[in-house]
C-alpha cells in the first residue's frame, strides 16, 4: 500500500461521525431492550434468552463482514462504504419498526435484524481508520471514534428520560403498549443514525487497492473462507489471545448491566412493576445513569489522549479503568437513593473510556494490515461470547440462586469487571508501550 498522508482534523471527524450513529442506535437499544420485553409481557427471568438474538447474530456477522469487507472494492463506495451504507438503512428501518412491536416474538425478531445490521456497518470501522489513516495518526482516528461513540450514547440513552420533560407522556395508550415517549425516541435514532453514516460516505473517499481484491475468489471457494476463519481463531497473535480473556470477562459485566440495570432500578429503587408509572420512571433514571457514564467516558477520552501522549502504558489506564468500572457496578447494590447511583455511574464511565480505546491500542500492532478487517470480526468474538453465556445462564442464576434479584447480577457483573482487571496482568508488558500510540 502506497504511503499514506495525514487526514486534517475536520477530515478525521467525517470519517468518524458515522459512529456517531451507530453508537446512538446502540445506545437506545442497550437502555431499552429490556424494558420493551417487560411491557410486552416477559419476566425478569426471561430477558436474558431474548437477549440472545444479538450475539449469536454478531458471531456469524463480524468475521464474515470484516473478511469481505478486505476484499471489496466498487468503484463509487470503495472498500468499507458499501457495508455501512447497507447497514443503516436495514437498522433505521429496524429502529423505526421496533416501538410498534405488538407481541414479544415481533420485537426479539426485530432485535435480531437490527443487530445484524448494526454489525454490518459498525464492523468496518475500525479498520476504515487503518485504511486512510497513517500509523502514526490512528491514535486520533481511535479517540476521535471514542468521543462521537459517547456522544451518540449519552444523548440516545437519555432521550426518553428528555423527552418526558419537554412535555411527551411517558404512558403507555393501554396496557402491554410502549409509552410514547420510548416510541417516538426510536423514530429520531432512526433519522439519526442513517443520517450520520451517510455524511460520512458523503464526505470520505476511499483509496482504490494496488491489487484487484480478492472477492472473485473468496465467493467462488467458500471452504477457503471456512478455512480461513479457521485459520485465523487457531493462529490468533499471542498479544489477542491474552486480551482475549480480558475482553470475555469486561463484556460479561457490561452486559449483566445492560441487561438487567433498568429493571433492577425501576424495581428495586422506585419501587414499580411494569407497566406502572413508577417502573417507567425508574426506566427513564437508568437511562439517565446510562447517559452519565456515556458522558464520563467522553470527558475521560481526552485525558486518555493527553496520558497516552506523555507515555502511560495502555494496559496501566486500562487497569484503572477496570477497577473503576467493577467498584461501580457493585456498589450499586448498595445504593437506595437514585441520585446516587450517578456516583457509581462515574466509576463505569471511567472504564468504559478506556474499554472503548484501550484493548484496540494494545492489539492493533499484532494484527496484519492486510487483514485488518477480518481479525478485527475475530477479536469481537470475546465480546459476543460472553453475551451468548449471559443470555442463557443469568436467568436462571437470577431466578434460583439469587432471589429474582435483578441488582444481585448488576454486582456479578461489577465482579466480573475485577477479574478481566486481574486477567490483564497476563498481557505482555511490551505490548502496552509498543502500542500505545494508537488510541
Amino acid at each position: 500500500m502506497k504511503d499514506l498522508k495525514p487526514l486534517t482534523l475536520p477530515a478525521i471527524w467525517n470519517m468518524s461521525f458515522g459512529f456517531f450513529g451507530i453508537q446512538f442506535g446502540w445506545g437506545l437499544q442497550m437502555a431499552n431492550m429490556s424494558a420493551i420485553y417487560q411491557y410486552l409481557g416477559a419476566s425478569e427471568g426471561d430477558i436474558p434468552i431474548l437477549w440472545l438474538a444479538a450475539p449469536l447474530t454478531g458471531l456469524i456477522v463480524q468475521p464474515i463482514i470484516g473478511y469481505y469487507s478486505d476484499r471489496t472494492w466498487h468503484k463509487t463506495l470503495g472498500r468499507r462504504r458499501p457495508y455501512f451504507l447497507v447497514g443503516a438503512i436495514l437498522a433505521s428501518l429496524c429502529l423505526l419498526a421496533m416501538p410498534n412491536s405488538g407481541a414479544l416474538w415481533m420485537a426479539a425478531g426485530l432485535l435480531w435484524i437490527l443487530d445484524a445490521s448494526v454489525n454490518v456497518s459498525m464492523e468496518p470501522f475500525r479498520a476504515f481508520v487503518a485504511d486512510l489513516m497513517p500509523p502514526h495518526q490512528r491514535q486520533v482516528g481511535f479517540a476521535m471514534q471514542s468521543l462521537l461513540i459517547g456522544l451518540g450514547a449519552v444523548l440516545s440513552s437519555s432521550l426518553p428520560w428528555l423527552l418526558t420533560q419537554l412535555g411527551v407522556t411517558n404512558d403507555a395508550a393501554h396496557a402491554g403498549a410502549i409509552p410514547q415517549s420510548v416510541r417516538l425516541a426510536f423514530y429520531i435514532g432512526a433519522g439519526v443514525y442513517l443520517l450520520s453514516v451517510l455524511y460520512t460516505i458523503v464526505t470520505t473517499r476511499e483509496h482504490p487497492p494496488e491489487a484487484e481484491p480478492a472477492a472473485k475468489d473468496a465467493a467462488a471457494a467458500p471452504m477457503g473462507f471456512v478455512g480461513e476463519i479457521l485459520h485465523g481463531i487457531s493462529h490468533m497473535p499471542h498479544v489477542m489471545r491474552r486480551l482475549a480473556v480480558v475482553q470475555f470477562f469486561t463484556w460479561l459485566g457490561l452486559f449483566c448491566m445492560w441487561i438487567y440495570f433498568g429493571p433492577a432500578i425501576a424495581h428495586g429503587v422506585f419501587g414499580g412493576q411494569p407497566g406502572s408509572p413508577a417502573y417507567q420512571r425508574g426506566i427513564e433514571w437508568g437511562g439517565v445513569c446510562f447517559a452519565t457514564y456515556n458522558g464520563v467516558a467522553f470527558a475521560v477520552s481526552f485525558v486518555l489522549v493527553a496520558l497516552a501522549q506523555r507515555g502511560v502504558p495502555a494496559k496501566a489506564m486500562h487497569r484503572v479503568g477496570l477497577l473503576c468500572a467493577g467498584a461501580g457496578l457493585l456498589s450499586a447494590g448498595f445504593v437506595h437513593e437514585p441520585k446516587l447511583l450517578i456516583v457509581s455511574m462515574v466509576g463505569v464511565g471511567i472504564g468504559w473510556a478506556t474499554i472503548l480505546s484501550m484493548p484496540y491500542a494494545l492489539l492493533s500492532n499484532s494484527i496484519p494490515p492486510a487483514q485488518m478487517g477480518f481479525y478485527m470480526g475475530v477479536f469481537n468474538f470475546f465480546i459476543v461470547l460472553p453475551q451468548i453465556l449471559a443470555a442463557t445462564v443469568l436467568g436462571p442464576v437470577v431466578q434460583h440462586l439469587l432471589g429474582g434479584r435483578a441488582i444481585a447480577a448488576v454486582m456479578v457483573g461489577g465482579a466480573s469487571m475485577l477479574v478481566a482487571a486481574l486477567a490483564l496482568q497476563r498481557v505482555p508488558e511490551a505490548a502496552s508501550t509498543q502500542t500505545v500510540s494508537t488510541l
